[in-house]
Formats: C-alpha cells, sequence, structure tokens
C-alpha cells in the first residue's frame, strides 16, 4: 500500500481543485484515514499499535481535477491531460488511447515477428504474488495479467527470459523463492517453464543459450542481490548481458528506479512497454486525467507500523480540510463505526457514533449509515477509482464495509461507469468479493497508482523508449 507521505500529497492536490464535492469512507486500514481525521475526539485504544482509526476521503469531483501543485491550477481539461502525461512521460506529446492524451511510449505491440524471432527477451514483470505457508500461491492476479505480454513474445517466436522480485528478502531467502510460480505459468503459457537457480551468473548464460525459440526461462528472485534495488550499474549490466532487447510489464514497480526496471535500459534496445504497462498507464492516465464526471476517488490502506493516530499529522490533517474548505470541498466523513475490544476476527464488536470510540476499542470498519451515504453518493458518479479497503475486510465480521462498496461499484460497472481498482488490498477485497470481473479495471500497482496520481514521475516508464506520437 502507498505511504502515509503519498496519500497525504495526493489528498492535498485533490482538496486543491475547486468545485470538488467530497464523500468519504471510513477504514482501519487508511493511510488518508489517519491524516484527514486523525482527530483528538477520537477515544484511543489501550494498545500503543493500535488506537482507535480515522476515516479516509471518496472524492468526487464536480469539476476539474488537478494533479500538479496546490498553488499551480490548471486552466483547461486539455491543459490537464497534458500535464499528467507529462508526469508520465516527461514530455507533453502522447499517442491516443480511449479518446485522450496517454503514455507516449513504444509498445511490445509495435514489436514483429521480424524483430522478437530468435530474439532474447528481458521481461520485467511483477510476479510478486502472495503465498501461503506451503508456499501455494493464494492470489495468482499478478501472474495472470503478465500472460497476455508473455504470449505475444513466445508467439512470435522470442525467448523468453522473465523476471520478478517477491517480497522483500534479505540476501537469499528461501521462502522468496520464485520456485512455486513455475507450475502456474507452465499451466497458462502452455510450455514448458524453466527456472534458475540465479538471476545472473554462468548458469544463467547457460540456460539462456539452450533456450529455444518461443521457451521461456524463469530466474531467480533478482531482490536476492541487494545491488537490485541500488540499481547497481554492473549488477544491470549483467541482467542485460544475456538479452538483445526488453521489456517492462511491472506497473508495480514502475515508481521504483531499480536495475531490472531502470538500470538494464542503458544496455537493452528497443526497451517497450509490455501490455499490462501500457493498459495501467491507458486507464490511469487516460481515464483519470480527463475522465467523465462526476469523478470518485476512494482513497484507503494502511501499514499498521506505529498507532493508527499520527499525532504530528494533526497539523496537516487540518490544513488538508481546511483548504478543502476553501475550494467548495465538501468531505462526508462516516457517522458510524463498526469497533472491536481487540485486532481478532473473534473480537467482540458494536456500532458507536464514530466520534465515540470508547477507550480500549478501535474501528475495524464503517457502519450502517456510512456506507448508505456513501452508496447514494456514489451513485451520481461516472468515473471511480479506489485504493483502499473500508475496513479489515480480511475477517468476515469486519468486511460488510468493503464488500458493500465493491458491490456498489460492480453495480455502477454493469451502468457504464468507468471503475478502476488501484491495486493492493482493493484488488484482494473484490477478488474475495467474486466481483473483480465485474470491474472496469483491475491495477497491480497500488504504490505505483497513487505516486501517479500524486503527480510523480514513474522512473520504471521514463526509461522506455518514446513511440512516434499520434495526435489524439
Amino acid at each position: 500500500m502507498a505511504s502515509t507521505t503519498a496519500a497525504a500529497a495526493a489528498l492535498g492536490r485533490i482538496a486543491s481543485t475547486p468545485n470538488l464535492q467530497a464523500v468519504s469512507s471510513s477504514s482501519t486500514s487508511s493511510p488518508v484515514a489517519r491524516l484527514a481525521i486523525g482527530s483528538r475526539s477520537w477515544s484511543a485504544s489501550s494498545s500503543p499499535r493500535l488506537r482507535s482509526v480515522a476515516s479516509s476521503p471518496l472524492l468526487e469531483v464536480k469539476s476539474r481535477f488537478v494533479f500538479g501543485s496546490a498553488s499551480n491550477l490548471l486552466a483547461s481539461e486539455h491543459d490537464l491531460a497534458s500535464a499528467v502525461a507529462a508526469q508520465v512521460t516527461g514530455a507533453n506529446h502522447g499517442r491516443g488511447c480511449r479518446g485522450v492524451v496517454s503514455m507516449a511510449k513504444k509498445s511490445v505491440g509495435d514489436l514483429k515477428e521480424s524483430d522478437l524471432k530468435g530474439k532474447r527477451v528481458f521481461v520485467r514483470a511483477d510476479l510478486n504474488v502472495p503465498l501461503d505457508e506451503n508456499q501455494n500461491i493464494t492470489d495468482d492476479t499478478r501472474i495472470r495479467a503478465a500472460v497476455p505480454t508473455i504470449k505475444y513474445l513466445i508467439g512470435n517466436g522470442a525467448k523468453v527470459i522473465l523476471a520478478s522480485h517477491l517480497g522483500r528478502p534479505k540476501g537469499v531467502t528461501p521462502k522468496y523463492s520464485l520456485k512455486p510460480l513455475v507450475p502456474r505459468l507452465t499451466e497458462l503459457l502452455g510450455v514448458n517453464v524453466l527456472k534458475t537457480d540465479d538471476c545472473i551468473g554462468e548458469e544463467v548464460e547457460k540456460a539462456v543459450a539452450s533456450l529455444p525459440d518461443g521457451g521461456v526461462l524463469l530466474l531467480e528472485n533478482l531482490r536476492f542481490h541487494k545491488e537490485e534495488e541500488k540499481n547497481d550499474p554492473e549488477f544491470a549490466k549483467k541482467l542485460a548481458s544475456v538479452a538483445d532487447l526488453y521489456v517492462n510489464d511491472a506497473f508495480g514497480t514502475a515508481h521504483r528506479a531499480h536495475a531490472s526496471t531502470e538500470g538494464v535500459t542503458k544496455y537493452l534496445k528497443p526497451a517497450v512497454a509490455g501490455f499490462l504497462m501500457q493498459k495501467e498507464l491507458d486507464y490511469l492516465v487516460g481515464a483519470v486525467s480527463v475522465p467523465k464526471r462526476p469523478f470518485a476517488a476512494i482513497v484507503g490502506g494502511s501499514k499498521v507500523s506505529s498507532s493508527l493516530v499520527e499525532d504530528d499529522k494533526i497539523e496537516l490533517a487540518s490544513t488538508l480540510m481546511k483548504k478543502a474548505k476553501e475550494k467548495g470541498v465538501s468531505l462526508l466523513l462516516p457517522t458510524d463505526v463498526v469497533i472491536a475490544d481487540k485486532f481478532a476476527a473473534d473480537a467482540n464488536s458494536k456500532v458507536v457514533p464514530a466520534s465515540d470510540i470508547p477507550d480500549g476499542w478501535m474501528g475495524l470498519d464503517i457502519g450502517a449509515d456510512s456506507i448508505k451515504t456513501f452508496s447514494e453518493a456514489l451513485d451520481t458518479t461516472k468515473t471511480v477509482i479506489w485504493n483502499g479497503p473500508m475496513g479489515v475486510f480480511e475477517f468476515d465480521k469486519f468486511s460488510l464495509g468493503t464488500t458493500s462498496i465493491a458491490k456498489k461499484l460492480a453495480e455502477l460497472s454493469g451502468k457504464g461507469v468507468t471503475t478502476i481498482i488501484g491495486g493492493g488490498d482493493s484488488v484482494a477485497a473484490v477478488e474475495k468479493a467474486g466481483l473483480a470481473e465485474k470491474m472496469s479495471h483491475i491495477s497491480t500497482g497500488g504504490g505505483a497508482s497513487l505516486e501517479l496520481l500524486e503527480g510523480k514521475t514513474l522512473p520504471g516508464v521514463l526509461a522506455l523508449d518514446d513511440a512516434v506520437p499520434v495526435t489524439v
């Protein structure tokens, strides 16, 4: 999930937008929750790590949606689209997609059989899937999302060298090996996927040398080498040494300048975007920069690394709320929350007013009144992006708020509303509810999505080859 700082920055830019009407959600897992209304009036839990939880805003845009500086509002939709495209691509030109300015990067689809047959293609995918204690994949969304690009390459006779990270290992860590992914990849691709025990070195060189046209080789976890995250030039050069060209299909890591996402592009040409990367940018840049209005952004999610009431963020929260008021933004915060006496599936629970959580209890979901208010507000929207659940949906007892919003978005999708699920726990939530297929787009990159909305450039995208601009 995105950091508190990133969520704050994104909220700050949204709050800077004039003529903005807002709705909100409450969640124990919401970074903006902690920022937006981490009020002292909420009673704290006795736990030093889990105290009362605030809510996150769901913003319904009636007018312009601004990604730029709070002090530099854009004058028109054309300026806005150009600015967002520039943040992604580093240029003010773009290629048409869904009728709007989109990324101006070369795509794997631009490469034909004559460009690919017999060529060794280094494919950076995001196969960072969750595994249970028995090393079984519990959610293969990211693997399935990578399949179209890989199939296109092998279908055109390329030799695919597939690379990814998994988890956050400190050196070689067996539980973070990519070995459990091989059977599922083999099944989905219809070819026998081979695997090496490292991502660089003699073993990799020999495996690539014997790889047939249309073959797939999975390298071991890139992050087993600390040089990956440091974007070490020598490590990047070693990764690139076994390939002829590069495809980045890992949108989830596009906001990181790592050896496999940015460094290798200095040694491999062409360097192009995969189909998933292209689709992510088409939706997130296209649908959000010039959305069908009204537009809504639901921002939630949390990392429980400290108290969920951050006293040092109260001033920031007050500033953002004041700015929203000045710009005509109405923040509809939760009126009621489901609270628990402990962070557990079997906790005792009850519903209380959002401003009246007693000591020793914590908010783990939004209440029925809040669900009704938010659902009614969403009824007027035409575009919705959701990043972060309403509560601890992993516990059935506290999943109603998240499930209700997921059902509402699925319903709206059926009515032609563009619904974008922005990665992380939001994806897990709609998958659990069995509603993923009903959404317009399921994003694989939570942090990358928010950084893009925040207005930051994405190193993994900037490093790719520019496409020939096409008039929209």
